[in-house]
């Protein structure tokens, strides 16, 4: 017989698949369905890497398997294809943005089919055609017309060196990544999502959706619901109040000093009134360095500066307290103020101790003295006039009532998360379909009109104002207004690469649709996901994003479910074999493509998917690879083994059932590394055996299949005969899971010395017996005698000597 030979064998079904179209979606809409979704890829220069495989993969696994059980599988794949890195490459290379988007496609697509995934390439969607964004516009619109988008002027991280505004994390150390170049913060006109509107919405579609729990906790922490009170705080000798958020209204009467956002509009108001003015405004342009992430570290070195000649009023005991500006308080989060209460907050006492400042304790507990003192069981108000001896849930909704029977405060529920910065600066992204009139203000596009096309440039490099390249192409730039037919100007800042990847499971579902964005009938069919996978980094942002856009479309109607995705589920890392993230400046990143080429992609597929539990970390193992290849070897070389017997062969029948239980559940589970193991299992029982039914072999090829495709299609064809993608999964008996014989431990003097397989039904004499025969009976007897024979049924035999 021939050796296997991977190279021959991936391209020959690799080619055979795509010509025969064999993983498109079924067309018949009454099957039961299933929508396996993986994260579509960044198209970047550098290719795929291992860490793209082992997700892939295991849906893969899934949606091949789905498909043998008969059901319709819709598993897609597409490019999120917009964005800065694609742009800085284009900028430092003098190659357009557009020409490296399709190379880098081009090179990825190449990459997923040498691995042997069942996309369905029919539906292939690129985020960066005009066919796919006009909808993406669309949905922008609609965001526009239900008031949820809006533009405000926001703080920006700047690069005055790129002349370009930069997200959070293109921030590091307070320098531009790119450059090097110190960012200063900058305010600028931005167009807003307002997601806090749907705060509560997607805090309630988490109850209704099988995500794994850290998913869910994440997303709950990331919009962080907290209930408590917003209160008044009278600024003295001014007209003017400073309103806060507090969660703890019951330590009121322990706030013993204000602290404002450095950006707070309070501090240029009434700067001829602070009496130290050259020093706040010395420590904002600090601060203006400093990326919003950097400023709320909890391990950040307190730095702040007392507003002298201001000064605020205690609602609660009249008393006045000092008001300090500190770079820990966001003026993107609640009022950009806050009360401070040392004694019971870390931050607080930190800045309190640092700084000098009053700490009055207002909560005691018997089991801690220790400042800040955390609320704990049985903690009492003290120190704070007619709350005192209240617990802390009655003396909050008693402050409450106090402050709401004064109108200075009311009952307040809040959320950590912040309205969804959506404009960019920038060429590569997509252009917003909005146009300013002077008379009219901002105004859509007409629908009938998109998509609104990104015009060809010859410069795409940010402009030195820090506008988006278009703001300079008056051909692009002037139009007329749809509303009053004036002259007017089209928006110039593009949509954030989050944009198209927020909405892009839908268009999978009917990616051709020139009247819509999908046909509500195949919307109906499909929705919601059934399975969706990713990465834990994208668990808050897009994931809640694509959530937000959903539950918008379905409340206008357009979609028919509240949340997109029935299911999710994470992986872990590759490391490198050094168990440090992959990453080329550490020099320890692994090319999926050197991996087939040496040992073929059925090796790589079985080795990711056998190397550890899917949902951890695991390091990168060149023996591993080695050792998946000899196994595939082995499965192989069992072709020779095979007999002219029908059916299973006897001794291995019930082993083979147990295997199909086994291997079915574990895919459905993502153990897809015990599920490999119990293959390995059965492949030595065959070999044991040293011969072997077709039945056998052909079950063994089908349970491997999701796993390694290309060698299981192959033998299958060969040896079997006909196409293993036609055949079905197979299915286990129940009787056939029960061991006929057992496995009984002897003992002598209570201490097991080996084991004996015996029918279940033995009798003592039958099971002594067996026992009787072996050598290691004859070596643990020697020349003792037996006093007494003790049999458990199906258990233990323990023979008493002396």
């Amino acid at each position: 017989m021939k050796k296997y030979n991977p190279k021959e064998i991936e391209k020959k079904w690799q080619n055979y698949w795509d010509e025969h179209k064999t993983f498109k979606t079924d067309d018949d809409l009454n099957k039961k369905k299933f929508y396996a979704l993986v994260e579509f890829p960044y198209p970047s220069g550098q290719g795929l890497h291992v860490g793209h495989a082992r997700p892939y993969t295991a849906l893969d696994v899934v949606s091949r398997k789905r498909r043998l059980e008969g059901e319709q599988v819709l598993f897609p794949m597409g490019w999120d294809a917009f964005g800065l890195p694609t742009e800085n490459y284009a900028i430092k290379n003098k190659i357009h943005p557009k020409k490296v988007t399709l190379d880098n496609i081009k090179n990825f697509k190449r990459q997923l089919k040498s691995i042997g995934f069942s996309f369905d390439w029919d539906r292939e969607i690129d985020t960066t055609d005009p066919e796919y964004y006009k909808w993406t516009q669309w949905i922008f619109l609609q965001l526009f017309k239900h008031g949820l988008a809006y533009k405000q002027e926001m703080p920006i991280n700047w690069c005055p060196s790129c002349k370009v505004g930069l997200a959070n994390e293109e921030v590091v150390g307070g320098c531009c990544e790119r450059c090097g170049t110190e960012v200063v913060r900058k305010v600028k006109s931005q167009w807003m999502l307002k997601i806090t509107d749907y705060a509560e919405k997607l805090l309630e579609g988490l109850d209704e959706v099988d995500f794994i729990e850290r998913v869910k906790t994440q997303q709950r922490n990331w919009i962080g619901k907290s209930v408590g009170a917003d209160v008044k705080f009278k600024l003295k000798d001014l007209d003017e109040e400073l309103e806060i958020f507090t969660t703890r209204p019951d330590t009121i009467f322990g706030a013993t000093y204000m602290v404002i956002s450095p950006e707070h509009p309070l501090i240029q108001k009434y700067r001829d009134r602070i009496e130290n003015i050259n020093d706040v405004d010395k420590y904002i342009e600090e601060v203006s360095k400093k990326s919003d992430f950097e400023r709320t570290e909890l391990s950040t070195n307190k730095t702040g500066v007392e507003l002298k000649g201001i000064h605020a009023i205690n609602p609660a005991n009249g008393k006045e307290i000092p008001v300090w500006t500190s770079d820990y308080v966001l003026m993107t989060y609640g009022s950009g103020a806050i009360m401070a209460v040392p004694a019971h907050d870390t931050r607080d006492f930190e800045f309190a101790t640092k700084f000098g400042l009053e700490i009055v304790q207002v909560i005691d507990s018997k089991d801690s003295k220790e400042l800040p003192m955390v609320e704990k069981e049985n903690c009492t108000v003290i120190n704070s006039d007619f709350l005192n001896g209240l617990s802390v849930k009655e003396a909050s909704e008693k402050i409450i009532k106090f402050l709401e029977d004064k109108h200075i405060g009311e009952k307040k529920t809040n959320y950590k998360l912040r309205d969804w910065v959506f404009s960019r600066q920038r060429y590569w992204g997509e252009p917003i379909p909005i146009i300013h009139c002077d008379k009219c203000g901002y105004v859509p596009m007409d629908e009938k009109d998109l998509p609104l096309r990104l015009p060809e440039v010859e410069n795409y490099e940010p402009s030195h104002d820090g506008e988006s390249p278009l703001s300079h192409m008056d051909s692009f730039v002037n139009t007329t207004c749809p509303v009053c037919g004036g002259p007017a100007k089209r928006e110039t800042d593009t949509m954030p690469q989050w944009a198209g990847s927020s909405w892009y499971f839908l268009r999978y579902i009917d990616p051709h649709n020139h009247e819509a964005l999908a046909d509500p009938k195949l919307l109906d069919h499909f929705l919601q996901v059934d399975w969706y996978n990713g990465g834990m980094e994208h668990t808050t942002l897009h994931l809640l994003y694509s959530r937000f856009w959903h539950r918008f479309l379905y409340d206008i109607g357009v979609v028919p479910t509240k949340e997109p995705y029935k299911k999710r589920t994470s992986h872990g890392m590759i490391l490198g074999s050094n168990s440090e993230k992959m990453s080329k400046s550490r020099g320890n990143v692994i090319n999926p493509d050197d991996i087939v080429n040496e040992y073929g992609a059925d090796t790589l597929r079985t080795y990711e998917m056998f190397m550890g539990d899917f949902e951890k970390a695991a390091p990168w193992s060149t023996n591993g690879v080695k050792g998946a290849r000899r196994f595939l070897d082995r499965v192989y070389g069992l072709a020779e083994l095979i007999n002219g017997e029908s059916g299973y062969s006897k001794n291995l029948e019930s082993l083979i059932h147990k295997t199909i239980k086994k291997v079915t559940d574990d895919y459905e589970t993502l153990k897809f590394n015990t599920a490999i193991a119990a293959l390995m299992s059965l492949v030595n029982e065959f070999y044991g055996q040293g011969s072997i039914t077709k039945k056998d072999y052909e079950t063994l090829l089908i349970l491997l299949n999701p796993v390694a495709p290309h060698i299981t299609e192959e033998q299958f064809h060969e040896v079997i005969g006909g196409y293993l993608n036609e055949a079905k999964w197979p299915t286990y008996e129940e009787d056939m899971l029960v061991d006929d014989e057992v496995e009984i431990p002897v003992q002598f003097n209570g201490k097991v010395r080996f084991k004996v397989v015996v029918p279940k039904e033995a009798t003592e004499e039958e099971v002594f017996a067996k026992a009787e025969a072996t050598e290691d009976f004859k070596n643990w007897l020697e020349d003792k005698k037996i006093v007494k024979k003790i049999y458990v049924k199906g258990k233990i035999l323990n023979i008493v000597i002396k």
